[in-house]
């Protein structure tokens, strides 16, 4: 699936091994695996069937928005768009949820 990043600094975190942008080691590992994950899916239907990630939709002012755990505390927040050669996730950030 194609992704694309919103915040610059979640694609260094992505990219270069020794960047933690101020997040804990297991969060950056967790984020690092969920990028694999999105990368290797064929469309959201894939991550929904992942049934640890917690795929879940937002509500409210962030309705157009989604999430997926990296654990407990922390989630991945990303849109989805619809294009013709297929949808494509725009990663927005990483959010505390507690």
């Amino acid at each position: 699936m194609k992704y694309e990043y919103r915040d610059s600094e979640l694609e260094r975190l992505a990219i270069e091994p020794s960047f933690n942008a101020g997040f804990a080691a297991e969060v950056v590992k967790a984020y690092r695996k969920r990028v694999q994950q999105i990368h290797a899916a064929t469309d959201e239907r894939d991550l929904l069937a992942l049934r640890s990630l917690r795929f879940k939709k937002l509500k409210g002012k962030r309705s157009h928005q989604y999430s997926i755990r990296l654990n407990l505390q922390w989630r991945l927040i990303f849109e989805i768009e619809s294009s013709d050669s297929g949808n494509v996730i725009h990663l927005v950030g990483i959010e505390d949820y507690h």
